[in-house]
């Protein structure tokens, strides 16, 4: 048997009389071959039909073959189908968030809603920073006084005063810093709760939906501040009772070794019980305010909603907390130096500390115009985050905005969604209305027979406002 045109020879004995065509598509070959695409179609084929390989009419470019897919080689070496983005009609995608996905997501909170995250924020820090600011400038002054006269017997207890302005300002100050951040906090955390559909969100509106829920947020700070605090506690009893007894009398310098020993490892220990509390409890505010939890209870949601993502949940907090520490450092500080340069240089003049003040209120006010809804964004983004991680929460959310691009606008009741009846994935429904039910969504549906504002029932869901 041979490769070139021509007849074929006698079959060997034992080969079938059926050979395919020759190797190669020689010319003047009499029929196709299978190894040469140009030659022809394959025995049984349309003749009619183009090859695979051929270009394709409509293609821009002769010498590019068309592609069979419509979409690029996927992630994994698949081609074909590639799932479709995530819906984002809000400030996140709706699916489990990135890190990226959580600081744009506050970035944007922020921008549109610039009225109850800025102002609503600027106020309060306005408001808290007032008694800080004028004992630190009162201090300054005092300061101003010793430095002009060094030597004057009335300069000693000067600094005395300043110290003790500005310490009783401080206390002041964050005496209602816990006030106003607290109710803060449950405002904000209204705002994003709409701001995730798309919607935004008056001031007054926030505050009607968040007002119920401040005492339960006062609450839960104290408690956890209680916890976190206790080691401390502990330890400062310890230290009362040795001291009561007389063991610090005769210290000697092996003692004191020892002490200083316990006392870093004690400082070692509790470093690590802050950071374990305080992130296990991290999405125990959102939880009262969006779900309308109690203090206990939206602690021990917040446990359940973080175990498994401890580290993951450590960081981003810890991340956040840095990063709010550089803008309001980089904000403030012309203020702070401002402020402090004139009150000392300033001393005795009431328009000198008054200016002095009003420098430095001004610049803890803008400092914390924007660490206080970055902050509180990302804590409620976290949140979002480990629901859809935990309960494919992500599948409500998805529905919502499908209702919503529907009807062409965001009804108030996508607020109900937080409840966690509604969380995919959970074999139970919780919280103050759950039942013995079962399945993808606990209790009432978000759609269906609510689908509607009607006779037909609330929309959404009979949870929180019915507008």
């Amino acid at each position: 048997m041979t490769d070139g045109p021509g007849s074929t020879p006698d079959m060997p004995s034992g080969w079938a009389a059926d050979q395919p065509p020759p190797y190669g598509g020689a010319a003047g070959a009499s029929g196709p071959s299978w190894a040469s695409p140009g030659a022809g179609a394959p025995q049984g084929a349309n003749p009619s039909a183009p090859h695979p390989s051929a270009p394709h009419p409509a293609s821009p470019y002769p010498g590019t073959p068309h592609s069979a897919t419509p979409y690029a080689p996927y992630a994994g070496g698949q081609y074909g189908y590639r799932a479709p983005d995530a819906p984002r009609p809000g400030i996140i995608p709706l699916r489990p968030l990135t890190l990226g996905d959580i600081l744009d997501g506050t970035i944007k909170l922020i921008r549109s809603n610039p009225r109850a995250t800025l102002g609503l924020s600027a106020i309060v820090a306005a408001v808290t920073g007032i008694p800080a600011a004028i004992g630190q400038a009162i201090s300054l002054g005092s300061l101003g006084d010793l430095i002009a006269d060094p030597y004057s017997a009335d300069t000693v207890n000067v600094p005395i005063a300043g110290l003790a302005a500005q310490y009783i300002g401080a206390i002041l100050s964050y005496v209602m810093t816990f006030v106003g951040t607290t109710v803060l906090t449950g405002v904000l955390t209204r705002v994003l709760g709409r701001a995730v559909f798309g919607g935004r969100i008056t001031v007054g509106e926030a505050w009607r939906l968040a007002r119920s829920r401040v005492l339960a947020l006062f609450g839960l700070v104290l408690l956890q501040a209680l916890i976190l605090l206790l080691p401390l506690l502990a330890l400062a009893a310890v230290f009362v009772v040795l001291a009561a007894a007389g063991a610090f009398d005769s210290m000697g310098a092996a003692t004191a070794g020892i002490g200083a020993l316990f006392g870093l490892l004690f400082l070692l220990a509790y470093i690590s019980y802050l950071l374990f509390f305080y992130t296990r409890l991290s999405l125990s505010a959102p939880a009262v305010v969006l779900e309308g939890r109690g203090v206990t209870d939206a602690m021990s949601r917040s446990w359940r909603l973080v175990k498994g993502d401890s580290w993951r949940v450590l960081g981003i907090l810890l991340l956040t907390a840095i990063l709010a520490a550089i803008i309001s450092n980089v904000l403030a500080i012309p203020f702070t130096f401002g402020g402090s340069l004139l009150g000392m240089l300033n001393s005795g003049t009431t328009a000198g500390m008054v200016i002095a003040a009003l420098l430095l209120a001004v610049g803890q006010v803008i400092a914390s115009m924007i660490t206080y809804p970055f902050q509180a964004g990302v804590t409620g983004l976290l949140y979002a985050d480990r629901r859809m991680r935990a309960e494919a929460f992500d599948l409500v959310l998805q529905t919502a905005a499908a209702q919503n691009q529907s009807q062409g606008w965001i009804h108030a009741g996508v607020d109900d969604l937080w409840h966690p009846s509604y969380a995919a994935g959970t074999g139970a429904a919780s919280g103050p209305q759950s039942g013995p039910q079962s399945g993808p969504y606990q209790g009432a549906p978000p759609y269906g027979p609510y689908g509607a504002s009607g006779p037909s029932g609330p929309p959404y869901g009979p949870y929180g406002p019915q507008a």
